[in-house]
């Protein structure tokens, strides 16, 4: 890289940071974000870091690791939808860090640079930059542990050991133990093509598992705690059931095989996340299919890579995820770091003519179409205002400009013409698309509506576990009933029921006693149809959500 484009690499960053950072005030619109935030905030409000409640019953599904890093962001600022947001975007920042910090030990500073360009505008890491979950965690984690195993690996220097156990650790404690596949996986690739497998089991990568195990012990004492403690509790619908049996095995071989206490409707499909990744690591899916394609040739024809750590963990999780039967897209993010350092080199390197052709047009295709679609996009959709998508125009567009007139090797270009792209696409979901679905959000309607005065002395419940963003918004807490026993329901006060519309009709049809203290416009669907982004069509898929009393 000539020194004339550093200028547009760091543009490039502070755009990225822009996008990820500019969404962090909208309301909830999915319901995994309101059920993470509710279980965070249940923390903080009962004082109580090793359980986990949900419309105060007891919780098995996930580790704790990002509800306590949620609750200790509700600690210092209050409970709201940005400090729930703002611990995964911090998270988001150290993977950029360690994706750096890792390519730069293997590659020249160009390629890493690069690398951190390609994770930043990944389309589903911006995605989940918002919509947050675990992944954000768990990606800066993975990295960061598979980056210090490779230094502890090059020279056993304690500071190394002691961050790579405590950062597997965590991601232990992010998502289970099926992380070890893609951090020791890492490890034990790099070990095979150096010829020093059997260095596995000598002393020094024993006494990392080691501390892991003590590392990963907090896990395990809180869900002794909560269930092991208590055969009496029911879980999953049934008594005895242990936490630590379900960490180990049932919440990862069960879903592997998807016939634990958590399933997935579909079976698995062994080509998910290819087609997954077409849109999840776009607008780079397509060029990291080919420099996978051209690192696994130069392995067959015994060419030495740079490294095999990427290339070992990366390709086994994914492996193991397309084998699996319980198959979510956002599961890929974690590995989009690995992906991303497996990418770069290949933006600006030299190849054959077919391969130049294949870059410049799997890069442009993207670079051209992403722009056309929010266009598009904002024509059918007629926003309140059209301030954010000029704002997105100048910004981008003159950016755009000044990469066409200043930059003139090709290869460079047309890269950074294609991240300018994907920002500007990200800058209008963030700041128009997705603060639109969440303003016919009902449940955050609903949720504010019940912390008015009138119902301070009111205790508030949900007829449905999925109601998880009413729950976040409600000041107070909300306990759960099934439908079926509403009727036999006998509340001692004052009570308010927050409803759907099926839950409402059904309610009706079973000639339940209620009445309706206020209705609200609700968007029921978290994928985005085609009949909600036209405006002239909308009402045709937006459906009520209630608050009723008996």
């Amino acid at each position: 890289m000539t020194n004339n484009y550093k200028p547009f690499y760091l543009l490039l960053f502070i755009l990225a940071l822009l996008v990820s950072f500019v969404g962090i005030t909208t309301d909830f619109f999915t319901d995994d974000p309101g059920l993470y935030a509710s279980i965070s905030k249940n923390m903080l409000y009962k004082h109580d870091m090793l359980q986990l409640f949900t419309y105060n019953r007891d919780w098995l599904d996930k580790p704790h690791f990002p509800f306590w890093a949620a609750m200790v962001s509700f600690k210092l600022f209050g409970v709201s939808v940005w400090a729930y947001r703002l611990p995964a975007l911090l998270f988001f920042l150290l993977t950029a860090l360690y994706t750096y910090l890792f390519a730069r030990r293997f590659y020249a500073k160009e390629i890493a640079l690069t690398a951190v360009l390609i994770f930043m505008t990944a389309q589903h890491i911006l995605l989940s930059n918002l919509d947050v979950r675990a992944e954000p965690y768990l990606m800066a984690l993975l990295i960061g542990s598979i980056y210090h195993i490779a230094r502890y690996n090059d020279k056993p220097v304690f500071k190394h050991l002691l961050l790579a156990a405590l950062l597997t650790a965590c991601a232990i404690m992010t998502k289970g133990v099926f992380v070890i596949v893609a951090i020791y996986g890492s490890l034990l690739g790099q070990l095979i093509y150096q010829k020093k497998f059997l260095q596995i089991f000598y002393g020094k990568w024993l006494l990392l598992y080691l501390l892991t195990f003590v590392f990963t012990l907090p896990e395990f004492y809180a869900l002794y705690i909560q269930f092991d403690l208590h055969p009496e509790k029911i879980v999953f619908d049934r008594h005895n059931v242990s936490g630590i049996r379900w960490f180990l095995w049932d919440s990862q071989f069960g879903r592997f095989v998807n016939n634990g206490p958590i399933k997935q409707k579909a079976s698995g499909d062994p080509f998910f996340f290819i087609h997954t990744m077409l849109w999840a690591f776009l607008p780079w899916c397509l060029l990291f299919y080919y420099a996978v394609y051209k690192s696994l040739k130069n392995i067959w024809q015994k060419v030495k890579l740079p490294e095999y750590y990427t290339l070992s963990g990366g390709l086994l999780l994914l492996v193991l995820f397309s084998l699996s039967r319980f198959q979510l897209p956002f599961y890929t993010n974690i590995l989009f770091p690995l992906f991303a350092i497996i990418t770069a080199p290949y933006c600006f390197k030299q190849l054959s003519r077919a391969g130049e052709y294949y870059r410049k047009i799997v890069l442009l295709i993207f670079a051209v179409l992403l722009p056309v679609i929010i266009i598009v996009i904002h024509i059918y959709l007629k926003p309140v205002s059209n301030l954010p998508f000029v704002i997105d125009c100048l910004l981008f567009g003159l950016m755009a400009a000044l990469i066409i007139i200043k930059v003139k090797a090709h290869a460079y270009r047309v890269f950074m013409l294609t991240c300018c792209a994907v920002l500007f696409a990200n800058f209008y979901l963030n700041t128009v698309l997705f603060p639109t679905i969440a303003s016919y959000n009902g449940q955050v309607s609903a949720g504010k509506y019940v912390n008015r005065p009138e119902f301070d002395d009111a205790h508030i419940y949900s007829l449905r576990m999925a109601n998880n963003i009413f729950q976040f918004y409600s000041n107070k807490p909300v306990d759960f009933i099934f439908p079926e026993d509403f009727n036999a329901f006998k509340p001692t006060g004052k009570a308010i029921f927050f409803v759907s519309q099926p839950t409402l009709d059904y309610l009706t049809n079973t000639h339940a006693d209620f009445e309706i203290v206020k209705t609200f416009t609700d968007y029921p669907q978290e994928n985005i149809l085609p009949a909600f982004i036209n405006n002239a069509t909308r009402h045709k898929v937006l459906a009520k959500v209630y608050l009723i009393s008996k």
